[in-house]
């Protein structure tokens, strides 16, 4: 009894290890079929989608890299202003707490910068700030305007396939001398239209992703600004150090 038991027990196992893998096979040969699908779609587009293709991987990379970039606690760490407070304090402010600071974020090459030149006054202070400032923001915006011009130019491209895959239709058919057909004509311009939807589907995004990196260093800068600026109030003897804040 035990022994029926047990083959009975084998065989409905054997069977559920059946359904599970051709279920994975019908999960697997859809996923083909969606690929070669996508393939079929880029190969109707021609030789246009190539640079689409192309446009939409390096706005995919830029967006990735400037994201991990301008991270806040990479650009602005907190307590950075009151790190330099204790240095102060403490008169442990020399030139490798100032080496330090430099390395250790865009903000605090900022405030390096001013540090560095704050026993000559407060204009030149301000000076040597505004131009750590100018370096740090050039590196914060870079790739950017890179985006922007991806997302002005990959829609053009793909109104450009457009255009060439219309002018090859119509070409195909004055040169043949056939009859316009109505399903073949209908064919041949959904083809056409394949480079403009993939070129709207790189530009949309990218558009939307290099407003939000723009807003995201203009963010950046202002918190820079604040932060620059209580420093140059403390150390110049126009702030209590109590009242310059805590947050970086």
């Amino acid at each position: 009894m035990s022994r029926t038991l047990t083959q009975v027990a084998s065989r409905r196992s054997y069977r559920r290890g059946g359904a599970s893998m051709a279920s994975l096979y019908d999960k697997v040969a859809h996923f083909f079929e969606g690929a070669v699908t996508v393939w079929e779609l880029v190969k109707s587009g021609g030789w246009m989608m190539l640079p689409i293709i192309l446009s939409s991987i390096a706005a995919l990379g830029i967006v990735a890299e400037r994201l991990w970039t301008l991270r806040a606690s990479r650009v602005t760490p907190e307590h950075l202003l009151g790190q330099v407070w204790v240095w102060i304090k403490d008169k442990q402010l020399n030139k490798d707490k100032l080496k330090e600071l430099r390395a250790s974020s865009p903000l605090g090459e900022i405030l390096a910068a001013g540090l560095a030149n704050s026993k000559h006054g407060r204009e030149i202070m301000k000076e040597c700030i505004e131009e750590a400032a100018a370096r740090v923001i050039h590196e914060l915006e870079r790739y950017i305007n890179a985006l922007g011009t991806i997302a002005a130019m990959a829609p053009l491209l793909g109104l450009l396939g457009t255009v060439l895959g219309m002018i090859d239709i119509f070409s195909a058919f004055t040169g043949s001398g056939m009859s316009t057909n109505a399903s073949v004509l209908a064919g041949g311009i959904s083809k056409a239209l394949i480079t403009t939807a993939a070129g709207l589907m790189v530009g949309i995004p990218s558009v939307f992703f290099h407003r939000f990196l723009q807003r995201r260093v203009d963010e950046l800068v202002v918190g820079m600004e604040q932060e620059a600026i209580k420093l140059v109030e403390v150390v110049q003897g126009d702030r209590d150090v109590d009242l310059a804040g805590s947050k970086k």
